[in-house]
């Protein structure tokens, strides 16, 4: 015998019959799936009417002042122009008139425009001029008692009826009812003034709050710099610079203990050379602490750079007046360049060319064939020239380096005289001679 809830509900139980093979969660979770579709058409639309109303505003754009003034003016005349009777007075008429053009001038003295549209409200039809006059006052000055006796004059305007004697032939009720249309007509125009003021002050603290985000956000990226810099800084003083500290007392020791004069002269030079590595050390640490960068190197620099060492230099041209970026560039390639001539072709000869044409500036660092000393070459990072090639790509320069012929090496870089403001775009980085990579090849950097 079936069951009392299978003769009730059929074989299905609960739900089987009504709400199908699925049961009673099926059409839950149907119902939920459709009102999440509802809501997420009604965002839709919201956003739809958002991205509208955004697209006219930049259509209207500083022009929408001057609408809204024209398109006021017209609603104040056309309300008048409705409902001036034939049999009217001349003087309810012009003083109509004279109520639609001081609308013209609402935004300019506001209260003014006010007292203007008053008389024909009161004797006339410009109940519309009136309330777009108060409507101004309220929006310019919320919080003013130009405001208030506005709003007063205009309750006045809409409860007196004109003539005296028709106004005191009305019953008491019909002056109830005007009063309160009067405070409708007074309150209205208030309060869209005074929501209009609250919408601009809201967007303007918005506005504020943007950028205060902004500023707070860039002091704080510069903070992280500022720390990242420092401690740059402190490792680079207390490791760099002790490491290199020992290099030059060590050096000026040899030079004083040891009696071959070839030896003193390397000591020498190894004393001198580590001595200005770390006056540019310092100079970089106080970059690195300063707020502002100080100037850098650049070409002017390039005789205390060569200061001696046995490198030729040639500067050709009106070099003096280059730009920041392209001069520290070309002090900071032959540097590096003769950096590598140290390290892999130590006791080579070597010559710096820089010529400026007023247009483009060029430089070369070559340096001939080694002499063959059977020493281990100096370890490299091959990272030198590649910071070379970046360089001059970010200047859309031309960079190549490569050996030459007879055994040496040569880097040269071109720079336009206009890339001091030059993006990464554009840069031009040439490879070796041969079509190889330099770095690679030689082993350099």
């Amino acid at each position: 015998m079936p069951s009392a809830t299978a003769v009730r509900f059929g074989d299905g139980g609960f739900g089987a019959e009504g709400f199908g093979a699925g049961g009673f969660g099926a059409r839950v979770r149907g119902s939920r799936v459709r009102g999440s579709r509802a809501g997420a058409g009604r965002a839709g639309v919201r956003l739809g009417l958002r991205a509208r109303w955004a697209a006219l505003r930049a259509l209207v754009g500083p022009r929408g002042g001057l609408l809204l003034d024209v398109a006021a003016v017209a609603v104040a005349a056309l309300d008048v122009w409705l409902r001036v009777l034939p049999e009217a007075e001349g003087y309810s008429r012009l003083l109509s008139g004279v109520a639609v053009l001081a609308v013209v001038f609402r935004r300019r003295c506001p209260f003014l425009v006010v007292l203007l549209t008053i008389p024909g409200f009161l004797f006339g039809w410009s109940q519309l001029a009136a309330m777009i006059a108060l409507g101004t006052l309220a929006w310019l000055r919320p919080r003013s008692a130009q405001t208030a006796i506005g709003a007063g004059l205009v309750w006045f305007a809409r409860f007196f009826l004109w003539p005296v004697d028709e106004f005191l032939a009305l019953p008491w009720t019909a002056h109830v009812h005007d009063a309160i249309y009067g405070g409708i007509v007074a309150g209205m125009p208030v309060a869209i003034g005074l929501l209009a003021h609250v919408r601009a002050e809201l967007s303007a603290r918005v506005r504020e709050l943007a950028a205060g985000r902004e500023r707070e956000r860039a002091l704080h990226a510069r903070a992280v710099r500022a720390d990242e810099r420092a401690r740059l800084a402190r490792e680079m003083h207390d490791v760099v610079s002790h490491q290199v500290s020992l290099i030059a007392v060590q050096a000026g020791a040899l030079r004083v203990t040891v009696r071959d004069p070839d030896a003193k002269q390397v000591a020498g030079n190894i004393r001198m050379l580590s001595t200005r590595t770390l006056n540019e050390l310092r100079e970089l640490v106080s970059v690195l602490r300063a707020a502002d960068e100080p100037p850098q190197p650049g070409v002017a620099d390039l005789p205390q750079l060569l200061l001696g060492t046995d490198v030729s230099l040639r500067v050709d041209g009106p070099v003096r007046d280059l730009p920041g970026p392209v001069s520290g560039a070309v002090y900071r390639t032959v540097q590096e360049a003769l950096t590598n001539v140290r390290k892999h072709a130590e006791g080579a000869s070597a010559a710096v060319v820089v010529v400026s044409d007023g247009e483009r500036v060029r430089a070369e660092v070559r340096n001939g064939a080694p002499p063959d000393r059977g020493g281990a070459g100096l370890p490299s990072g091959c990272h030198g020239l590649v910071g070379l090639r970046e360089r001059a790509a970010l200047l859309h320069g031309r960079f190549h380096a490569g050996p030459t012929d007879d055994g040496g090496f040569v880097v040269r870089v071109d720079f336009p005289l206009d890339a001091g403001a030059g993006g990464v775009d554009g840069g031009v980085a040439d490879g070796a001679a041969d079509g190889s990579d330099p770095v690679g090849a030689t082993g350099r950097g």
